[in-house]
């Protein structure tokens, strides 16, 4: 079992490095290991993540040069936006947004194979203040979503990155890891004080996000946008099939009375 949550933890990290959506490997990864509690499960999640992010967006920054100045701020209001994702998840179903989410990522899907320029190069929607304004409205939104449901969070990133503020696929996974970064710090300052984190599990799953983050952003450096753009449709694809089972087992099942 250790084995398999260690393959899935590199597998993860390569993802994320890449396109964002590792998480969708490494979460239920962990939720396989017997006597683990959900709350446990994230917030390991969350300490491997870190240390992955952290790698990529070293490795970003030192061979793709992207932007801080809307990379930082970006990250910083995402922050908040995952304390206020967290807040209100105590208050309201995760699975009363699920619905909505899996319809944006079937456009998102259909836009991006059906326009096969978008990402290919970097042409700002917005420049000056409204630049970033409209980052950091992306980045409290996302950063929302991360605290209160998570999967996907970095793949949301790059579709802000690219669809809303021009940037190509290579630049939007540069600056979505520094972002990503921010909102995994976010959750860990709410996890740590509450003894979620299983430390032992979660350094070793770290070693390995490090090693799939590295070798994920060296590949997506090296072979440039048309390759992430590939893992970008792949990831979300997955990302809507893992949210459309949910909203079934959630809100269409017990509705029809098929739940079991």
């Amino acid at each position: 079992m250790l084995l398999l949550v260690v393959i899935a933890a590199f597998a993860a990290g390569w993802i994320d490095a890449v396109v964002g959506g590792g998480g969708l490997l490494q979460l239920p990864a962990l939720l396989l290991i017997p006597g683990i509690a959900p709350i446990q499960a994230l917030a390991t999640n969350k300490l491997a993540s870190v240390f992955g992010t952290a790698t990529s967006s070293v490795t970003y920054y030192r061979r793709a040069k992207p932007d801080i100045r809307t990379a930082i701020p970006m990250a910083l209001i995402a922050l908040a936006g995952s304390f206020g994702g967290a807040a209100v998840a105590t208050l309201l179903p995760a699975a009363a947004f699920k619905p909505i989410i899996v319809v944006a990522l079937l456009a998102v899907a259909l836009f991006t194979a059906f326009r096969p320029q978008m990402g290919a190069a970097t042409m700002l929607r917005f420049h000056g203040h409204k630049h970033h304004i409209m980052a950091g409205a992306a980045g409290l939104v996302i950063g929302f979503y991360d605290g209160m449901i998570g999967p996907g969070t970095g793949t949301f990133l790059v579709i802000a990155l690219v669809a809303l503020l021009g940037y190509d696929f290579l630049q939007a996974s540069a600056k979505a890891k520094i972002v990503n970064l921010a909102t995994n710090l976010g959750a860990l300052l709410l996890f740590i004080p509450h003894g979620s984190v299983l430390w032992v599990l979660g350094g070793i799953l770290a070693i390995a996000n490090v090693a799939g983050s590295y070798l994920g952003s060296r590949m997506a450096i090296s072979r440039g946008t048309k390759f992430i753009r590939v893992v970008f449709l792949v990831v979300v694809i997955a990302l809507i099939a893992k949210l459309g089972v949910d909203v079934w087992n959630e809100n269409l099942a017990p509705a029809l009375g098929l739940a079991s």
